[in-house]
C-alpha cells in the first residue's frame, strides 16, 4: 500500500488548502494597539474637520 502524505483540509476541489501552521515572520500587532490607532486616528480627522471649517 503507497504511503499517503499528511495534507491539510482541501476545500473547492483542491484549489485551496488549509494548513495549521502559524506564519512565523508576519507582524505581530497587539489588538489593543490597532483599536487605539483607530481611535486616535478618528480623532485626529475630527479634530481636522473642526479646524479646517
Amino acid at each position: 500500500m503507497p504511503e499517503r502524505r499528511q495534507r491539510g483540509f482541501s476545500s473547492a476541489a483542491g484549489l485551496i488548502q488549509y494548513y495549521d501552521m502559524e506564519e512565523t515572520r508576519a507582524l505581530k500587532l497587539s489588538p489593543y494597539l490597532v483599536m487605539s490607532m483607530g481611535v486616535i486616528s478618528a480623532v485626529f480627522v475630527e479634530i481636522l474637520n473642526w479646524r479646517l471649517a
